[in-house]
């Protein structure tokens, strides 16, 4: 903290920590994450505009419906909040229904995107510390209530998404966030817990001092994965290290599911080679009786 103070970071830190999220950032965040739903294979907007429409919502404030509902609050209560659900709304109609697809291609342009994908990590961040805050309001001693909301604060519309697909009529249980995390979701649960600990004071660091650090963190490492395109993530190298040691395998259980699938399956390539022989040897078999026939007669 000495340190911080001497470079006047820890000034920069408050005064990040103060800028109002409406409605520049929250601009950004809705069209962040209304364009992820424009990459969906199935598409709605045409054929079934209020479905549509209801998934951006869900893309847009699923976060809060998840964290009113741990603690026991209306689920609809966000949805009071008139400005921003005109603004996710208007964003909405512009990404599905502008004509010749401007807007869309507008915020599809590489350099433009990665300025909302920035601006949108800034809203993901603020909203762990506010709901770890709103949490430890309720349960003062209940840490993990206050990591839990603050990773559904942090990616809400990830761990629902399974009940998102069912409102687009698709059912992919395969795709559960749960067992195949994102980087958002891992680095919003880690960040969850760093807060709590700063929240119940074992970090001794100012809230908005570490505001500013994992903001700097998740703006640089979800840049980087956008410009790149890649889906990995940066915690890999350490969970490889880690994992084995703690769980005694790596985390992941790809080979796993792709196994019990394919026993289930009975279409893999495996189980085509199998069945050939067997029925190989029933044809060798049946002719063998045949020819015993015929010498018989």
């Amino acid at each position: 903290m000495e340190l911080l103070s001497a470079l006047s970071l820890g000034e920069l830190a408050l005064s990040f920590s103060r800028v109002p999220l409406f409605p520049v950032f929250d601009l950004s965040y809705f069209i962040v994450s209304i364009l992820y739903l424009k990459y969906e294979p199935v598409e709605l907007s045409r054929r079934h505009p209020i479905a549509s429409w209801l998934c951006a919502m869900l893309h847009c404030f699923g976060s809060y419906i998840l964290a009113d509902l741990l603690l026991g609050e209306p689920l609809i209560d966000y949805f009071s909040n008139n400005s921003s659900i005109l603004l996710a709304s208007a964003v909405w109609y512009l990404i599905f229904f502008c004509p010749l697809d401007l807007f869309y291609k507008c915020v599809c342009f590489l350099p433009v995107k990665l300025i909302f994908v920035a601006m949108k990590e800034v809203v993901r961040v603020r909203k762990i510390a506010v709901g770890i805050h709103h949490a430890h309001h309720h349960y003062h001693h209940g840490w993990f209530v206050m990591i839990a909301t603050g990773w559904v604060k942090g990616s809400g519309v990830a761990l629902m998404s399974n009940f998102e697909q069912l409102l687009r009529g698709v059912w992919k249980p395969e795709t559960n966030e749960i067992l195949h995390m994102s980087f958002p979701t891992k680095a919003s649960l880690y960040g969850a817990i760093l807060f709590t600990l700063q929240q119940t004071r074992w970090l001794p660091v100012s809230k908005a001092s570490l505001i500013f650090i994992f903001t700097l963190f998740m703006v640089s490492c979800k840049v980087f994965l956008t410009a790149t395109h890649s889906h990995s993530s940066p915690f890999d190298a350490l969970e490889g290290y880690i994992c084995p040691v703690l769980f005694g395998s790596a985390c992941g259980g790809d080979h796993h599911h792709d196994n019990h699938g394919g026993s289930h399956s009975g279409g893999g390539p495996g189980a085509q080679h199998s069945a050939m022989p067997a029925k190989s040897k029933e044809e060798l078999s049946e002719g063998s009786r045949k020819k015993k026939a015929k010498k018989a007669d």
